[in-house]
């Protein structure tokens, strides 16, 4: 109901004191009537006050009260004359400069007339409101049950309302993507509110858009998807509002219907990094878990690995980012399994979209840390040396500062870098040929050789820190050394030979 209704009605004889016919045009959301000097905790915005004027005592009661109503965003203030027999100059002078609309309800005029008159008209609103938003519902539930898309409901949506609406996920994904791409600030703007507004829906900053979660309150809100509707929210009409709540649920539906499907694709990408992890990248039943995954066998594939920092229980939590991250400039989803406690994703091309996409997310860590380590794309038979390239990426990762980090395999100016480019096939075969005999001696004597010899390098050939560290007397060590150069052919005295022990460890 607007203002201008109600002045009009003739049986009521209500007079407007103040306020021109841009205040008129004001809606009334709701009635309330009162005679306290602070009825700030009764207000919520929209209402026309109506009140007696008994807590008047003197001009600076009029101050304060109507500087409540102001602050508050009543729609108008109707005031009685039956104490004063006429409205107060100073109530008159103080709606002015707040510039809040008075309307003079006579003596003779009843409040509950007046009331009656409001709620009537409002709870009329209201019935055809629910009968059109029930229609709407209805069609929308046919069109989803008809099959249509989440993009044709959008665009459906968008057309009824005159607002341009997207669906989005944290990482800025384009679920939805809209009638034209926004710009990196853009999203950069949009996903940072969702991810650290304390309320949602909210407006981002300028009020050129507002999100609405889609999901539960609970639902991390970095894995979760959101609705991003061109304006700001609190501006629209009741229609337009639900309307957009309407989408907000189809949405949430359309997410659980392709959560079924990612969950099948887990056990294969799990599948697919195991083997690549265990050196099969180029045997047959890999390239069968590849395809199945969605990814091309026979073409380069990057590797990326991500993990919270001590928070081994949030791998899921990784792994989701990762999926959605790793879907940036994709036309399908990529493979992301599980291995050693960390989130292992296999995606064609480099990873450009793929940093972006993570950056995206680091104003919603909070004091939780991810780590991301990218290796450089290599074909299929040297993606075990991919996979160790990227864990390495991620190991720098974790030495430097901050909520979130993507190192790259050319970031990696190590040995890590240079085994990442051999095949598999090639680092084991040359692995088995250098310690095979010492793992052969191993496996008959448990003699703990290998142990004793990773030590020994790793403590730069010092054998009283290689003691300390295994818990041995020195003499051992150095028996267990000679040992290893009988076994190897290799005097680890000299140093190309002790590179080759080296590298043929980290090999295997």
């Amino acid at each position: 109901m607007l203002l201008r209704e109600l002045v009009g009605h003739p049986a009521l004889g209500l007079r407007l004191l103040h306020g021109d016919d841009a205040a008129l045009d004001r809606p009334v959301r709701w009635i309330y009537t009162t005679d306290l000097i602070d009825p700030a905790r009764y207000l919520s915005g929209g209402e026309l006050v109506i009140s007696g004027l008994m807590w008047r005592r003197g001009p600076a009661d009029s101050e304060r009260f109507v500087a409540v109503l102001a602050a508050s965003g009543t729609a108008a203030l109707a005031a009685g004359t039956a104490v004063f027999g006429t409205i107060p100059d100073d109530l008159v002078d103080a709606c002015r400069r707040h510039d809040v609309p008075l309307v003079e309800v006579p003596e003779e005029t009843s409040f509950s007339a007046v009331t009656e008159l409001v709620v009537g008209a409002l709870s009329a609103a209201r019935g055809d409101r629910l009968a059109h938003t029930v229609g709407r519902q209805r069609r929308l539930l046919s069109a989803v049950a008809g099959g249509m898309g989440l993009d044709e409901l959008v665009a459906q949506v968008s057309a009824s309302t005159g607002l341009v609406c997207r669906v989005l996920s944290a990482t800025g994904r384009g679920i939805v993507p809209g009638p034209r791409a926004l710009s990196d600030p853009e999203l950069d703007r949009i996903a940072a509110t969702f991810l650290t507004a304390v309320r949602l829906p909210a407006v981002v900053g300028g009020g050129a858009h507002s999100v609405f979660p889609v999901g539960p309150a609970s639902e991390q809100r970095s894995t979760s998807w959101f609705v991003a509707v061109e304006g700001a929210f609190p501006t629209w009409d009741a229609e337009a509002t639900e309307a957009v709540d309407e989408l907000v649920a189809i949405a949430a539906l359309d997410r659980a219907r392709r959560g079924e499907g990612l969950r099948v694709a887990r056990d294969i990408a799990d599948d697919a990094v195991a083997l690549i992890a265990d050196g099969a990248g180029n045997r047959p039943e890999t390239a069968t878990r590849l395809r199945q995954a969605g990814l091309d066998p026979t073409a380069p594939l990057t590797v990326a690995v991500a993990g919270f920092v001590d928070r081994p229980d949030r791998l899921e939590i990784a792994r989701a980012m990762l999926v959605d991250a790793a879907s940036h400039g994709t036309s399908g989803a990529p493979a992301v399994g599980v291995r050693d406690g960390l989130a292992v994703a296999l995606l064609p091309g480099d990873a450009d979209a793929l940093r972006v996409a993570l950056t995206r997310l680091e104003p919603g860590l909070g004091p939780e840390r991810l780590t991301v380590g990218v290796s450089r794309p290599s074909e299929p038979g040297a993606l075990a040396g991919a996979l160790q390239e990227a864990r390495h990426a991620r190991d720098q990762a974790e030495h430097r500062p901050g909520a979130l980090h993507v190192v790259t395999g050319a970031d990696v100016t190590s040995h890590v870098a240079l085994l990442a480019t051999v095949p598999d096939q090639v680092r084991r075969a040359f692995a088995t040929r250098v310690l095979d005999p010492v793992l052969a001696y191993d496996a008959r004597n448990d003699a703990g050789l290998l142990e004793t010899l990773e030590a020994f390098l790793d403590c730069s050939g010092s054998w009283s820190r290689a003691a300390e560290r295994l818990h041995l007397h020195v003499n051992t060590v150095r028996y267990r050394i000679g040992r290893v150069e009988e076994l190897t052919g290799r005097d680890l005295g000299v140093f190309a030979d002790r590179v080759d022990v080296f590298l043929a460890l980290r090999s295997r």
